[in-house]
């Protein structure tokens, strides 16, 4: 469990909602505030435990959105879930995002850095006595893909993964508020995303909850790739992840995070009911 959260009986799911016009899946579908609230709701009524709210994307070479636009895409998605009873997550980099988002009812901070991209993230988050998500990074999407260079890459991961956790520790976060996440996609070719997956366990004996996050992903697309090498688009790639949504939950995940929610609501609960009938 992590502590200032509800606590599930099984793999939770954390639903996506990207207030961007430029998300690699499914960027300005959701920009507006109040269709990013109705869509939030909505992937709930489909069985989302969570909903995470993230204003800047994310995705291979994408360039940094300025805190101001940040603040204004976010805080009031953050405060119209909050207001309607969702648990929210806000992904950010920024302190100040983050500080506001919590202010505005956030319950989770799921920061891609894990602190690093912003020094004063570790101290605010502290302060704010939230959980945090502290993920394997490398780098800024500009240019994380030259950092995708390993020679272990369940170990390597595994230990930056605990120096970083360490380090918030160290900066005032109790670690049970600290979730770990493996950085699927980030600074990672697609055999290093699938040998994350196959390893999860080794990555569970840190001994802190894990937060998968495999949807629409580029390894996902490398896996279903055509004759020809073409990918399938990003919104075609939802029964794969689903498919890691429940391996992940079968490993012990303590949640996955998916733009549709349907199919991995019902993967985490299969999952957990053929683990109940052992």
């Amino acid at each position: 469990m992590v502590e200032g959260l509800p606590e599930w009986d099984r793999c939770a799911v954390m639903g996506v909602v990207n207030v961007t016009p430029d998300s690699f899946s499914d960027g300005g579908r959701w920009f507006d505030t109040t269709a990013a609230v109705k869509h939030g709701l909505d992937l709930v009524a489909q069985g989302a435990d969570m909903v995470d709210v993230g204003g800047e994307s994310t995705r291979p070479g994408a360039t940094r959105v300025d805190e101001e636009e940040e603040l204004r895409r976010v805080v009031p998605v953050v405060r119209g879930l909050a207001s309607e009873g969702v648990t929210v997550s806000v992904d950010t980099m920024r302190a100040s995002v983050a500080e506001q988002a919590v202010a505005a009812g956030a319950r989770l901070v799921n920061d891609v850095s894990g602190g690093l991209a912003d020094p004063d993230m570790v101290r605010v988050v502290a302060a704010a006595g939230a959980p945090f998500v502290v993920m394997h990074w490398r780098g800024f999407s500009e240019n994380m893909n030259s950092r995708a260079v390993y020679g272990d890459i369940v170990a390597e991961v595994a230990a930056e993964l605990r120096d970083r956790m360490d380090a918030v520790v160290d900066g005032g976060i109790a670690p049970e508020r600290i979730v770990l996440d493996p950085g699927l996609g980030f600074a990672k070719a697609a055999e290093h995303d699938l040998a994350l997956v196959a390893h999860l366990d080794e990555l569970r004996a840190l001994g802190r909850p894990l937060l998968v996050a495999a949807s629409r992903k580029r390894f996902l697309g490398h896996v279903l790739a055509g004759d020809d090498g073409t990918p399938p688009p990003a919104r075609e790639r939802d029964a794969a992840t689903a498919a890691v949504s429940a391996i992940a939950a079968h490993e012990g995940a303590w949640a996955v995070r998916v733009h549709e929610v349907r199919a991995t609501a019902d993967a985490v609960r299969v999952a957990r009911a053929v683990e109940g009938a052992r």
